[in-house]
């Protein structure tokens, strides 16, 4: 039987910031960047805050205010409002445990970078065939990978306040200053400007239902939303605490970094590259292979590197702490282990389940489910089917088996007004689940080669 004695946060504004740290990742540092460049700039930008405001603030309310509810993590909140549902929490533990494995892989590549660059060997991140020897490789790989479970774990083990709520209170401003200090250098580059222009300024012939789509599809990685994350947390927020502003605070958090992201990378690409699209929508090329060449023509570039490394680092050191914060909680409310054991049984398992994905670029690369490499593959199982699954599920379970009333009374504790409930009522009922079957069947199709839009 779970148990919800737990120690919470210490503060609505530890909730805040330890929340947004969650969903500040390479989501936003890599992801956003790419997709915004590719959909239109400002509009993509206009079309992604518009689904902020709306899809996401639903989704996210219904997932904190079920955590903070119940007081448990996925497995436990679902069961106890609803045992019928308990195979909702099952498959929000499952995603975390998908995930986190892979998204270490790509963390330890962070981290490599990130070393060399502060170690003065940035020209090296720059030659060509520097990123593909490397993720081809064996031991470095594997070796970085262990490095970044590791400093995950010790974060984790250390608590809800001493360690992920004090992370995320330290680094969260330190990311966000960064970000704008690299975004101001970024933008006195020859060239750049025209770059933010291509960044910000709407093109209305782009607009699309893709667009729509893959806007929408951004939303659940930048907001960590559909991976049990925000149940888990919410489950450690106190009732006195307003949720409501709390998650307008996060959202306006995840995209300011989201925007400083592609204030970073796309005026500086923009720029170095002539103003071409292609090296603007390269995937992880961007980061790793696009990015050290900018770094590279630029004056005082090792330095901008370094510190642009050290910022990706921590935005993916803070969701990697959520991700296997959720799989320990868990564990510990079903268990009733000690933290410091389960968080080393969480870390091995990462580390040996990361593997396969680090060698499927190399010694496994023969190894290709569907046709894509394996870190390729668990992305794709876990975030183009299992989270828009889980998404429409709790969506569904909070509109018409909980109830939206129920949602409302939560936010409600001690005399607080839901200022939008009856737009909440409206979107959790009526259109985030159509929006979300629509990512979801797109999203298929896509990425079996069904279709492409």
């Amino acid at each position: 039987m779970e148990t919800t004695n737990r120690v919470g946060f210490s503060s609505k504004i530890g909730f805040v910031l330890a929340a947004a740290a969650s969903a500040v990742g390479l989501g936003n540092i890599w992801r956003f960047p790419y997709l915004a460049a590719e959909y239109g700039g400002g509009t993509f930008l206009i079309v992604y805050l518009i689904l902020v405001v709306t899809f996401g603030f639903a989704i996210m309310i219904t997932e904190v205010a079920i955590g903070r509810k119940t007081g448990l993590s996925s497995i436990g909140a679902f069961r106890k409002l609803n045992r019928k549902f308990a195979f909702c929490g099952w498959l929000g533990l499952l995603i975390p445990v998908i995930i986190t494995p892979y998204y270490s892989v790509i963390g330890g590549w962070v981290a490599k970078y990130m070393v060399t660059y502060l170690t003065g060997h940035g020209s090296d991140a720059a030659s060509d065939g520097f990123f593909g020897s490397y993720i081809g490789g064996v031991g470095q790989p594997i070796f970085w990978l262990l490095i970044f479970v590791v400093v995950t774990c010790i974060v984790v083990v250390a608590g809800v306040q001493k360690g992920i709520e004090k992370a995320s209170v330290i680094l969260m401003p330190i990311l966000i200053a960064l970000c704008i200090v690299i975004s101001i250098y970024g933008l006195t580059q020859p060239g750049a400007l025209d770059g933010f222009v291509y960044y910000v300024k709407p093109v209305l012939s782009k607009f699309s239902g893709k667009l729509v789509l893959a806007a929408l599809g951004q939303l659940f990685y930048s907001m960590s939303l559909a991976m049990g994350i925000m149940i888990t947390y919410g489950s450690y927020m106190k009732k006195e605490n307003n949720l409501e502003s709390s998650v307008r605070m996060i959202e306006v958090f995840d995209t300011l970094v989201a925007f400083l992201a592609g204030l970073m990378i796309v005026p500086s690409v923009f720029a170095f590259s002539g103003g071409n699209e292609e090296a603007m929508n390269s995937g992880p090329g961007l980061m790793f292979v696009t990015l050290p060449s900018v770094f590279e023509s630029m004056p005082g570039g090792h330095i901008v590197g370094g510190l642009f490394f050290v910022l990706v680092f921590f935005a993916a050191l803070t969701s990697a702490i959520s991700l296997t914060e959720t799989i320990a909680s868990v564990i510990m409310d079903k268990l009733h282990w000690r933290r410091s054991q389960t968080v080393l049984l969480v870390g091995i398992f990462v580390f040996v389940v990361g593997i396969p994905s680090s060698l499927g670029f190399g010694v496994w690369s023969h190894v290709a489910p569907l046709g894509m490499d394996l870190l390729t593959f668990f992305d794709f199982i876990s975030n183009s089917i299992m989270m828009p699954v889980l998404a429409f599920l709790t969506c569904i379970f909070a509109a018409y088996v909980l109830k939206p009333k129920e949602i409302i009374a939560e936010v409600e504790q001690f005399g607080v007004t839901f200022k939008a409930k009856k737009f909440y009522s409206v979107m959790i009922r009526f259109v985030a689940p159509v929006g979300i079957v629509a990512i979801l069947i797109s999203s298929v199709m896509a990425g079996l080669g069904v279709f492409s839009w």
